[in-house]
């Protein structure tokens, strides 16, 4: 079982993206990654083998997910915090949202990917259980060149869950 830790969000809510929320998503996007998704991209993402998820305080969004399911494994293909509400708990709150879903949904594993150099990220998903389990090579677009993803894996089933 994952270490509880204080989440200091007061009034969070967490809600099923929706499409009116394309402007909001956008501005997070552009704030949050140097090569941010196209709204065609989150459009594509309102299929039914997709799940998105908006995270509100005080009636904001400030952060959203985006995973896929593909049989029996969620994937997370996207985390996003605002600036203003990192570091409070906010990613740590979807994340674990997420996972809860996806296990309600009857996934067995959760697979994500993860900027070798985003190591405030990275160090989030190993304290929810996630390990280490591959390296996709040049995987992100970095500047001129390319930067090496970590692929991460946990498994939704078994008692540590």
């Amino acid at each position: 079982m994952t270490r509880e830790l204080p989440l200091l969000l007061p009034l969070v809510h967490i809600r099923p993206l929706q499409p009116v929320d394309l402007p909001r998503l956008m501005e997070l996007e552009r704030l949050g990654y140097p090569n941010p998704w196209t709204e065609a991209v989150f459009q594509d993402c309102f299929r039914s083998d997709y799940r998105g998820w908006a995270l509100q305080l005080d009636g904001v969004l400030q952060a959203y997910a985006v995973v896929a399911y593909l049989f029996d494994e969620a994937h997370l293909l996207n985390i996003c915090v605002a600036p203003s509400a990192r570091r409070a708990g906010a990613g740590r709150r979807l994340l674990r949202h997420c996972i809860a879903a996806s296990l309600h949904d009857g996934m067995q594993a959760m697979l994500l990917e993860v900027r070798r150099s985003n190591q405030v990220a990275a160090a989030l998903y190993e304290t929810e259980g996630f390990k280490v389990i591959g390296v996709r090579k040049g995987y992100y677009p970095d500047g001129l060149g390319r930067e090496d993803a970590l692929v991460m894996s946990l498994s939704l089933i078994g008692e540590h869950r």
